[in-house]
């Protein structure tokens, strides 16, 4: 099943999309929630919601389409360096702020990013030059938390998933250099493109999904969910063992090789570059560099 969030002209709204994906049926929530996106379908009493009774779903061109979660309730969990052919790229060009050169991390690589960074499909992604001339792209599948838990175990961690989207984890190389560190150089405004839809869990093939992204519709990355070096039942146990995750937490789990730091030279972004990364199964994500 797969989820939007979007506004009408009175007020935002989250539906369900039809299975041709050409329209939506919206449900029956009131506004306050309906602002969460995709959060108010993780509350204890979301599995009673009903379907609002439409004289036809909506299609989209009567609507805008909003991030599935507009505003995550904490910093989005994002892991660095989850794809072998990327360690060994950004290593080889020197973007490796880690330390560890092109060598397998011996546990998961985690960072964070601000909520205020997630934009919608179709948004601008921001580009300041003043603060960045290293301006970079990351297609990611996303994690959707479902079900709260600590010190969760390999076995059971599933069972704490709601569903995915596609993340990009647009990022300032040159800023992670500059302070070692990847916090400021993942969070600034517009860096975290994220939809087009969520997905329930059913709806992606963890074994073999695809990941790919176009640069103005030159194919850069080209990779598999299979190729992940720390899967997600791992990074879910390695997450929870002392943190608690709770239903709508989101975590980004890398990006496979292609971004613009592993090209020699490098091919980084730059004003009215268009990015679109597509998931089989979530949809296609879309967004352009706009100069500020």
């Amino acid at each position: 099943m797969r989820i939007a969030t979007y506004r009408t002209e009175n007020r935002v709204e989250v539906g369900v999309l039809s299975e041709d994906g050409s329209s939506i049926t919206p449900y029956d929530l009131p506004v306050e929630r309906a602002e969460r996106g995709v959060l108010a379908l993780l509350e204890p009493e979301a599995a009673l919601l009903p379907l609002r009774d439409v004289d036809r779903p909506l299609g989209f061109n009567a609507i805008e389409l909003l991030a599935p979660i507009p505003r995550p309730r904490r910093n989005i969990i994002c892991v660095g360096k989850n794809y072998y052919d990327h360690v060994q790229e950004i290593a080889e060009q020197g973007f490796d702020t880690t330390g560890g050169g092109g060598n397998v991390p011996g546990a998961p690589i985690v960072f964070s990013k601000f909520p205020e960074c997630v934009i919608a499909s179709g948004a601008p992604i921001r580009w300041d030059a003043r603060v960045t001339t290293a301006l970079d792209y990351e297609a990611e599948l996303a994690v959707i938390i479902g079900r709260e838990g600590r010190a969760i175990a390999q076995v059971d961690a599933m069972d704490h998933v709601w569903g995915y989207t596609i993340i990009n984890d647009v990022s300032a190389r040159d800023v992670q250099s500059n302070h070692v560190q990847w916090l400021l150089g993942k969070s600034q405004d517009g860096f975290c493109p994220m939809g087009p839809f969520a997905v329930t869990r059913d709806a992606i093939d963890l074994t073999d999904t695809p990941i790919r992204c176009w640069v103005n519709d030159e194919l850069r990355q080209d990779g598999n969910t299979s190729l992940m070096m720390f899967d997600i039942p791992t990074l879910i146990e390695s997450i929870s063992a002392g943190i608690t995750l709770y239903p709508g937490d989101i975590i980004a789990t890398g990006t496979p090789a292609g971004v613009g730091a592993g090209f020699s030279p490098s091919r980084f972004l730059t004003a009215d570059d268009r990015v679109r990364i597509e998931i089989p199964g979530i949809g296609t994500l879309e967004n352009r560099v706009k100069a500020y």
